[in-house]
């Protein structure tokens, strides 16, 4: 009687033994499979375009004459194509807001206009370095009777409205108790200015580098009022809000070639002019005085670079320079995108 209750009671014991191992093995095939595709989730590429739009301006970008960036997308894929030249950062913004554009660098003028015309295509995503101010100047000849900046009332003052040109000027006018209204506006771009200049048809310009280094070497001027203490910000990189929703990973790409090159390039300024010679049609020496006078490298979007930048569109509705009041943070990405563009390497 004991034998077939024995045996029975192996064929269970076996039976579980089965339906264990079946079970354990269903189970480390399902953790290995969660885990290979969470590893094929990571590994994903994250973006979508098989070519990236790069803007760049008459006065020179470090990236483009340096082709940094074309590595590093070609083995990803991705084609870049630079657009430009723009004579100003109105009209590289002008051209993001269109989709032609989706990575650009400008003064910190630009983008509040923009914002205050309604455009929300075109936000921050980087910060520059502020230079010294010696690459910027509110400028008139050596013979002039312009000697102070006081003396610019009722006078015609050349410059490219909404740059940051703009912004030198109402905040130096404001230095002296005047504003922009009490001076004759001459809306002219950055080259368009400086021919003017040169030729004699208006008596100020609110002039920058490379334009400002090579008529300082042809015509004996005076610089009433360079921009150290304003131009404090030193502008920023903006990007098309769509292109960087949908292609993070080439924005950070990006910006690290950007600062890695913007490293070297204040390393090394001979070199620098050497770069943008031949595509500025500029001598080298000149050249050299723009690169020792300009900073190339980036900075993370702080807290405090925002809020300076607020108080910069602030100045301009009190100025009634621009039309309604904005926030900026209205032109800024989340916290989650920022951390997933922004490259370690920046402060």
């Amino acid at each position: 009687m004991k034998l077939p209750i024995l045996q029975k009671r192996r064929t269970i014991l076996k039976r579980i033994v089965q339906y264990s191992t079946i079970g354990l093995f269903a189970l480390s095939t399902s953790l290995v499979g969660g885990l290979m595709q969470s590893t094929q989730a990571q590994s994903k590429p994250k973006f979508t375009a098989k070519v990236i739009n790069l803007a760049y301006q008459t006065s020179g970008d470090i990236v483009k004459v340096r082709k940094v960036v074309e590595p590093r997308f070609q083995a990803l894929g991705v084609k870049v194509n630079w657009v430009g030249p723009f004579p100003a950062g109105p009209q590289l913004i002008e051209a993001m807001n269109a989709g032609k554009v989706d990575i650009g660098n400008v003064g910190e003028t630009p983008p509040i206009f923009s914002q205050a015309a309604g455009i929300t295509e075109v936000i921050y995503i980087a910060g520059r370095t502020p230079s010294r101010g010696e690459n910027q100047g509110i400028v008139v000849r050596a013979d002039s009777p312009i000697k102070k900046v006081a003396d610019l009332k009722g006078k015609k003052v050349a410059f490219q409205r909404g740059s940051n040109a703009h912004y030198l000027l109402a905040k130096a006018l404001q230095e002296v108790g005047l504003k922009i209204k009490d001076v004759q506006v001459v809306g002219l771009t950055p080259s368009e200015a400086r021919d003017a200049f040169i030729q004699n048809k208006v008596e100020v310009w609110v002039a920058s580098d490379p334009f400002l280094a090579l008529v300082e070497k042809i015509i004996p001027i005076r610089n009433l009022r360079n921009a150290a203490r304003i131009n404090t910000l030193g502008g920023f990189y903006l990007g098309r809000r769509t292109f960087i929703n949908q292609n993070p990973e080439l924005v950070r790409v990006f910006l690290e070639e950007a600062d890695k090159v913007g490293e070297w390039a204040e390393k090394n300024p001979t070199e620098v002019a050497k770069a943008f010679a031949p595509e500025l049609k500029l001598e080298v020496p000149v050249l050299e005085k723009v690169a020792r006078r300009r900073t190339f490298r980036l900075r993370r979007l702080s807290p405090s670079i925002i809020a300076e930048q607020q108080k910069v569109a602030d100045f301009y509705f009190q100025d009634k320079i621009i039309p309604r009041k904005i926030n900026i943070r209205d032109a800024l990405l989340s916290s989650q995108l920022y951390e997933a563009i922004t490259p370690k390497r920046l402060k």
